[in-house]
């Protein structure tokens, strides 16, 4: 796991302490802050964090409060929240997740867990960054597209696609975030077979990735691969994602409930449901999703077609 920055945000010290030996062994560089107060003077004082350990219930200035901020801050809204919280009602962490605290801790919480969650979100933060450099690599060009297909079979393909056509929307960051989502998942959960708890498993010990990159190696999955399909329709870009799985209940993780918040894995498709796209249907068993996104506007010309005059 790469070096990163995190805030640690909690008014019992004690707490702090417990966090940071849980944490001692990992390439993780940790700053405290006492209270939300102090952690609002950081992140609004221009401190970078790759993501923030939040405790909910705090005096004077709440957990809640330092989220609600951070979501008003386009700055901060990326930065991935672990809400950690001795109050874990269903009503208290729907507000959370309704806020964007996607990972939640509860206390007492074991290591394990902690190494597990704030793995997964530096893996969300560590994807947003390389999704924004593949924007900028395509930005301009894939505003041309007017119908493509492509074929992918690894996650760096994924990213690599989900930049690409993240780059012809009309929000780009939010959309290649949700398509990377749907990418990998096809991967990962259609073509390879790694179950919900699998990834739970792999995650909490460092080795999601080495596992995809296993079974893609065996016998039965050397020809796999996800097929892609790009039109224009309109103002809008209609992608058709298609893996060789068996499908799943996709029901289930259109939204993330309060149970699923606990786990480090899970949230993929809802995240990706709530801030990409325009539409988003699953078809048949589950093993091909379309989603529709506004397209963005070619330069020099129309919203939706390339070359195309605009009427002055």
């Amino acid at each position: 796991m790469r070096h990163a920055n995190l805030l640690v945000v909690d008014d019992e010290g004690l707490n702090r302490e417990i966090i940071a030996e849980s944490l001692e062994d990992q390439p993780w560089a940790l700053t405290m802050a006492q209270d939300g107060a102090a952690a609002l003077a950081l992140l609004e004082g221009g401190a970078s964090f790759d993501a923030v350990v939040l405790d909910r219930m705090m005096p004077g200035v709440d957990g809640m409060e330092v989220l609600r901020r951070m979501q008003r801050d386009p700055r901060l809204r990326a930065v991935p929240v672990i809400m950690q919280t001795a109050a874990a009602s269903r009503e208290q962490v729907a507000e959370g997740l309704q806020l964007g605290a996607y990972y939640y801790l509860t206390k007492p919480y074991d290591r394990e867990a902690l190494v597990a969650v704030i793995r997964a979100a530096l893996a969300m933060s560590s994807q947003r960054q390389e999704l924004a450099l593949r924007i900028e690599e395509y930005r301009g060009v894939m505003a041309l597209i007017d119908e493509g297909v492509f074929r992918l079979r690894t996650l760096d393909e994924a990213r690599a696609l989900a930049g690409a056509l993240g780059s012809a929307c009309s929000e780009p960051d939010a959309a290649s975030l949700g398509l990377v989502e749907l990418l990998v998942n096809a991967i990962e959960h259609g073509n390879l077979g790694i179950s919900f708890e699998e990834k739970a498993a792999l995650l909490g010990a460092g080795r999601w990735e080495a596992e995809v990159a296993a079974r893609h190696a065996r016998p039965e999955n050397v020809g796999k691969a996800v097929r892609v399909v790009c039109q224009r329709v309109g103002p809008d870009l209609v992608i058709t994602i298609s893996d060789e799985g068996g499908g799943f209940d996709w029901q289930h993780f259109l939204t993330l409930d309060e149970s699923r918040a606990f786990h480090p894995n899970g949230r993929g498709i809802s995240l990706a449901r709530g801030v990409a796209f325009a539409t988003i249907e699953y078809l048949g068993c589950g093993n091909q999703v379309r989603v529709s996104l506004p397209a963005r506007r070619a330069e020099g010309g129309a919203a939706g077609r390339p070359g195309q005059r605009r009427a002055e």
